[in-house]
């Protein structure tokens, strides 16, 4: 298919996608699931799972496999966008007062899914096609591990907003642990990834260049940023421009030196100041990023096939990996909060926060997938638990409201603490 053949088709796919996510964000929302989870469940109808299982000359036709390095590389425009906000907002966040608390959240937010991924692994590898071929199983195991670990941060802050929440004490030790939860995860994942290779080459070139981007990002991307939100001589445009172009080459480094796109561009976001040129200029990104992720999601439900749990063996791990995840996830969360002395309602509305997987699972699953960690059978286990996780969000935190009512003032965080990447 030449590029003149192909351009058409793109822009019929998106089409069809914007309406369809539109359709059952729609749908969803009318049960209290956030945008996102609509988005989510309509890239996976969108696959093998339903329109190619029940229309499938229409799913070619739509969505042919020339078309499918499009949407990724589109779709990875989208997501550089969302994480450089993402890494914008943790960068803003309030936890004063909230610290220890928050740090133990999120310690044991990502040590118990952690460990209880590997080991579930490490049990069913012989049992279950996990792993593709010449990939050890204790590369899968923790990649797993990684996979679970990780907190839907964009999403419990979207969540947080939205029920007003953004000022109370359980929303503030949710975001700060969420947060950390994800760089912690992020970091792991790069290591993984190193790993993997399987030859000290890549892995001192992930290394060696991670160091280099750090140092760019604090003595150079830092300030420049700020120079370039406060100096009087660029009008907005200008500054969304350089951003955007700050933005690409951060992206492009980290993709180069094995991190991927999405490391780079949250790192940036961390180093923004806040200003409300800054404001400005992530608001201006907002509508782009809402029109280009849908093509992630899509692309991700085309690598989706539940078709492949008539397997009772993928079936039952996939049920064990949704439980394991729930118990290392919401269980721990729920512990630490507890034994740090928060009240059994702040305790639930964090460990419910913090149990969604989301957007940042799948960005995970796909970067797996891209690297040949994740087969077809773990790719769409894992996609399962992101969705579980995530549309469960929303009925739980409506459940702890209606049994464990807080005060009405209640205690928020006093002082704000910055990020550094």
């Amino acid at each position: 298919m030449t590029p003149v053949e192909l351009a058409p088709r793109f822009f019929l796919a998106v089409v069809v996608i914007l309406l369809v996510c539109r359709g059952v964000s729609w749908l969803m929302g009318r049960a209290g699931q956030p945008p996102v989870v609509g988005e989510m469940v309509a890239g996976v109808l969108l696959g093998p799972s339903l329109l190619g299982l029940v229309l499938p000359g229409v799913q070619e036709a739509l969505f042919p496999a020339e078309l499918r390095p499009v949407l990724f590389v589109v779709g990875q425009i989208g997501l550089v966008l969302l994480m450089f906000h993402a890494g914008y907002a943790f960068s803003t966040q309030h936890a004063g007062g909230l610290a220890r608390t928050a740090a133990a959240v999120s310690l044991a937010g990502v040590t118990a899914p952690l460990l209880l991924g590997v080991a579930l692994v490490l049990l069913a590898a012989d049992h279950v096609p996990l792993r593709p071929d010449g990939v050890p199983v204790g590369v899968v195991a923790a990649f797993v591990g990684v996979a679970l670990a990780i907190t839907a941060f964009p999403m419990l802050a979207r969540i947080i907003t939205e029920r007003g929440q953004a000022g109370t004490r359980h929303g503030a030790i949710a975001l700060a642990s969420g947060a950390v939860d994800d760089v912690v995860a992020w970091v792991l994942l790069a290591v993984v990834l190193a790993v993997a290779t399987g030859s000290a080459g890549p892995a001192l070139l992930t290394v060696g260049g991670a160091a280099v981007f750090v140092a760019l990002m604090w003595f150079v991307a830092r300030p420049g940023m700020h120079r370039l939100m406060t100096t009087a001589r660029l009008d907005d445009h200008a500054r969304l421009l350089g951003t955007v172009t700050v933005l690409f080459a951060a992206a492009w480094f980290t993709d180069e030196i094995g991190l991927y796109a999405v490391f780079g561009a949250f790192a940036l976001g961390l180093t923004v100041p806040r200003l409300p040129p800054a404001d400005r200029v992530v608001g201006g990104l907002t509508p782009v990023t809402g029109v280009l992720v849908p093509l992630f999601f899509t692309y991700s439900g085309l690598n989706t096939q539940f078709g492949l749990f008539t397997e009772p063996s993928v079936l039952l791990f996939a049920i064990a990996c949704v439980v394991v995840a729930i118990l290392g996830k919401f269980g721990a969360c729920w512990f630490a909060a507890r034994r740090r002395g928060e009240p059994q309602g702040v305790a639930l509305r964090v460990a419910s926060l913090m149990n969604a997987r989301g957007l940042m699972q799948l960005i995970a699953l796909n970067i797996g997938l891209e690297a040949g960690i994740v087969g077809p059978a773990l790719f769409t286990v894992l996609v399962l638990v992101a969705l579980v996780t995530t549309i469960m969000t929303s009925p739980m935190l409506t459940w702890v409201e209606r049994h464990h009512p807080l005060p009405a003032a209640e205690p928020a965080p006093a002082e704000p603490v910055r990020a550094i990447p």
